[in-house]
């Protein structure tokens, strides 16, 4: 498998979903027939994989979040659809100093 950067191709997803969210960094990659929308804010980051013909593998879903993230997929939590899956992660708040 091989996550190729697609960015380039979806200018007005990244404009909407860095003008209308809290999102930093925004990058959509290619996994074969699947999209991966990967995303980053400051309390979150989020993986979103579509496929218009099949429902998301578990081995898209590892690698992925493997490349991007250095997280197992054991550790995280799943949410699916038909065709879809997300994933979110909650990376953790610098302490505020009082």
């Amino acid at each position: 498998m091989r996550l190729i950067d697609i960015t380039n191709s979806y200018p007005h997803l990244v404009a909407e979903q860095l003008a209308h969210t809290d999102t930093q960094y925004l990058k959509v990659y290619s996994l074969g027939s699947t999209t991966v929308v990967y995303s980053r804010a400051k309390t979150h980051d989020e993986l979103l994989f579509t496929n218009d013909t099949r429902n998301i593998q578990d081995a898209e879903l590892e690698f992925a979040l493997a490349k991007l993230c250095g997280a197992a997929l054991a550790s995280v939590t799943v949410v699916r659809g038909p065709k879809l899956a997300e994933i979110t992660l909650h990376t953790k708040q610098p302490a505020t100093e009082s």
